[in-house]
């Protein structure tokens, strides 16, 4: 069941809600917690019942391995556990790339019946490790098997995350004051509704400008500079508000039930540099992969060579884990690669003559500023560039994208353009109808409106916190609300042709 489907708006959310909201008057905390467990398991079977097996088991199994875990602190059970873990997700996520893989590089055709990726094992089961690692190191009380339950299928966040810790959620659902309040309400909806319009309004609306250019490319379409930029841009931008919705859905969502799940998007396109990215995008896989991965394997404990290393395979696996193909793994490898790159312009900063440079920049506003500004449009270019491997179905479609960002294929724009931008220069083509945003004025609108969004507009965090705070707090709220009704209206009109989430597919 999607989020932005009407079955869950006008069906599933209400009676879960309704009944959540009666139980908390008249019932105790167990029968809530078992009321919402048993909602989320209806809301995980609805795309595929046979699932639900899967999914109990693999609670079931981790609960009992915890336990065990508990009473013997061996370091053998902790292993096994997490091998059963990641033995179960190996199977249904990277079975088929592991025999394509093979049969690629000695060039066998051995056959592996296509295995249907199961909806959320990737978070589900590195949640599920993150816990049994946490039991061996004693930082885990123990809980019975309803609270466990719960951590593992709370619905807002069981499809794509936030990837969440037994810390922040077995204790809120302990709790016996932070469920139904007419303010986790309205803030609840308020978020959910901004999550919605992201999702089927803006992120659905630029896929059209998207998908046609890696299409294209995945079939061997030699592309333009303007096509290939605009397709890339367009998916840039398309990722950014499917992801950044669904986790304001997801918060909002778990804030209707009084419970609060933590930021996992914070603006990452303003970053200035690439470690500033990755604190901001997906931020609880991004400390999953360190707490769990890169401190593991020795972080920047044992000197710099190490740790480019760590940060390299961290990457690596993190590409892997999105998804079963090359171009994730290189997507992965890019991103290591930009971190330790990073990683080495702060080391020559602070110990070799850069650092006088940077004492200059710091005393004069204009410089800082200027420097502030190329800082981030690199970081920016630099994550575009990644973003075409994370997108391509193929390594080929992703090099012919690349090859055309890079003006070698010619700079052509459509002949219905060619009025609208003068060509100073003469290196400007116009002929024909071209693919993508850059062939349309709508799309190519579309694409600097939505720069300008993510750039300077404030986050949704931003704008809840600027209601709480404005000293005009009447006005506000009434404009607020006002906003958010025709958000919400819109929204709902859009919702006719009903997509999946991005992150769905990971």
């Amino acid at each position: 069941m999607l989020f932005n489907s009407y079955s869950f708006i006008f069906f599933f959310l209400p009676i879960t809600y309704l009944l959540y909201s009666w139980l908390e008057k008249f019932s105790n905390q167990r029968v809530k917690l078992i009321w919402l467990v048993l909602a989320s398991l209806f809301f995980y079977g609805w795309w595929n019942p046979v699932y639900v097996i899967l999914i109990v088991s693999s609670i079931l199994f981790n609960y009992f391995w915890g336990n065990l875990l508990h009473q013997y602190s061996s370091r053998i059970l902790l292993i096994f556990g997490i091998s059963v873990n990641l033995g179960l997700l190996g199977y249904f996520k990277y079975a088929n790339f592991f025999v394509d893989t093979v049969n690629l590089i000695s060039g066998t055709y051995y056959y592996f019946e296509q295995i249907l990726l199961p909806l959320a094992i990737s978070f589900f089961t590195f949640q599920q490790i993150a816990y049994l690692v946490d039991v061996y190191r004693k930082e885990v009380d123990e809980h019975d098997f309803l609270q466990y339950s719960l951590f593992v299928l709370f619905f807002p966040q069981l499809i794509a995350g936030p990837i969440v810790h037994h810390r922040e959620m077995l204790p809120q659902f302990l709790k016996k004051d932070n469920s139904v309040k007419s303010e986790n309400l309205g803030i609840g909806i308020s978020v959910f509704i901004i999550g919605l319009f992201k999702k089927v309004v803006i992120a659905d609306g630029i896929a059209i400008y998207a998908t046609p250019v890696f299409t294209a490319a995945d079939g061997g379409v030699s592309l333009t500079f303007f096509e290939a930029w605009g397709g890339a841009l367009a998916y840039t931008l398309q990722l950014y508000f499917d992801f950044s919705g669904y986790s304001d859905m997801a918060i909002g969502l778990a804030r209707m039930f009084g419970i609060k799940l933590p930021e996992n998007f914070n603006s990452p396109y303003k970053a200035n540099n690439i470690i500033d990215f990755w604190r901001c995008w997906h931020m609880t896989l991004s400390r999953f992969l360190r707490d769990y991965l890169y401190f593991p394997l020795g972080g920047n404990r044992k000197g710099r060579t190490r740790r480019y290393v760590n940060l390299m395979l961290t990457m690596l696996l993190g590409g892997l884990w999105h998804g079963a193909g090359w171009t994730f793994i290189i997507w992965g490898g890019l991103h290591g690669f930009y971190l330790i790159t990073n990683h080495v312009w702060h080391y020559l900063k602070r110990n070799t003559i850069l650092s006088h440079l940077t004492l200059i920049k710091a005393d004069n506003y204009i410089i800082s500023l200027f420097s502030k500004v190329i800082s981030r449009l690199l970081t920016f270019l630099a994550i575009v560039i990644a973003w075409v491997f994370f997108r391509a179905e193929t390594f080929d479609g992703a090099l012919k994208i690349l090859y055309g960002m890079s003006g070698s294929n010619g700079l052509v724009l459509p002949e219905k353009l060619s009025s609208k931008i003068p060509d100073l220069f003469g290196i400007i083509q116009f002929s024909g109808e071209k693919i993508g945003s850059f062939g349309h004025h709508k799309g190519l609108t579309l694409i600097i409106v939505l720069l300008i969004i993510v750039w300077y507009i404030p986050n949704t965090k931003s704008w809840v916190n600027m209601g709480k705070t404005s000293p005009l707090i009447q006005l506000f709220a009434h404009v607020y609300a006002i906003i958010i009704g025709i958000m919400g209206a819109v929204a709902v009109t859009y919702m006719n042709d009903v997509s999946e989430f991005l992150y769905f597919n990971f």
